[in-house]
């Protein structure tokens, strides 16, 4: 299983926030934005934190997909 944040990526062009204008507000590491473009695990507080800031659930940036092998 892998995490997917496509769902995150459509909300924010949705809600015309760019993805460094999110960075700056939430103070979200670089590397960290970098892990979540490449859909890589990043720490629960900051997918809350960003859930609070685009006021929704955490369902609705993330999602969980079977990986194909």
């Amino acid at each position: 299983m892998k995490i997917s944040y496509k769902k995150l990526w459509i909300m924010l062009v949705e809600k015309e926030i760019s993805q460094a204008d999110l960075r700056k507000d939430l103070n979200i590491a670089s590397g960290t934005m970098t892990k979540m473009r490449r859909n890589e695990e990043v720490a629960l507080s900051i997918l809350i934190r960003i859930c609070e800031y685009l006021d929704c659930n955490i369902g609705d940036i993330c999602d969980v997909v079977k990986v194909q092998l």
